[in-house]
């Protein structure tokens, strides 16, 4: 097998991920968009949260955009160098490239942005803690939700235990929190308990640790996939001037 050959093959092989992928990405897309009883479909109805969510709302669409472009980018990339067609590498290499781009505008409008992102959790935090201590233990879903959220984190609500005072469930369970809030205690878990615990930690302070504490790896995997873009527009080129090359 000679250059050629090795580099069709890579492209063939590494585009079938892609496509792979954008089918699995544009699954959880639809999914999310017909599932009606979502997480984002109850947060758009937490009383009081800022507009701006509304746009976090549309993530579905998002992936489904997402999704789709994958299974575009992934198809011209195998069909264009198995067929060796000069139209579908080209118009691959302009895909990825326009995709390239996008994505460094997009880091951008993040560090400059930063603060304003801080600024909607602080108004979706308030939105969130009012959600709480009106309808937690009264609304199966709100309770459901918050219940399952802090089980999967290990976490006791969204800023921390404090936040269940005055809840329904508070004042039904003779002031005691929700057991997640003070694991290994049983039902019982009163200001004393959930004070000495060193699990109450609320979900929005884990979210961030967790952030925090795997920057690293999301830079990494950033970084590898803008070098992947590189390298894939790199090879879609040189196998396009190859077949113009041959056919000339």
């Amino acid at each position: 097998m000679g250059c050629f050959g090795f580099l069709k093959t890579m492209m063939v092989v590494f585009n079938g991920i892609i496509f792979l992928a954008g089918a699995a990405v544009l699954g959880v897309g639809i999914w999310v968009k017909v599932d009606s009883g979502s997480i984002l479909s109850f947060l758009g109805k937490i009383e009081g949260a800022p507009e701006e969510l509304s746009q976090v709302l549309n993530v579905g669409y998002l992936l489904i955009a997402v999704g789709a472009l994958l299974l575009v980018i992934g198809f011209l990339g195998c069909c264009g160098a198995v067929k060796e067609s000069k139209c579908m590498l080209l118009l691959f290499f302009i895909i990825v490239l326009v995709v390239f781009i996008a994505e460094v505008a997009g880091a951008v409008v993040i560090l400059v942005f930063r603060p304003l992102a801080d600024e909607l959790f602080v108004k979706f935090g308030t939105a969130a803690v009012k959600n709480i201590k009106k309808d937690y233990g009264s609304n199966p879903d709100v309770t459901g939700l918050w219940n399952t959220t802090m089980s999967t984190l290990k976490c006791c609500g969204f800023y921390n235990s404090s936040d269940f005072v005055g809840s329904p469930y508070y004042k039904m369970h003779s002031n005691h929190y929700p057991p997640q809030c003070c694991p290994g205690t049983g039902n019982l878990c009163n200001e004393t308990l959930a004070d000495s615990s060193t699990t109450i930690t609320g979900c929005f302070p884990k979210i961030v640790q967790l952030i925090d504490e795997n920057t690293v790896v999301i830079v990494g995997v950033a970084l590898g996939i803008a070098v992947l873009e590189i390298c894939a527009m790199a090879v879609s080129l040189i196998l396009f001037c190859r077949i113009k090359s041959r056919r000339a």
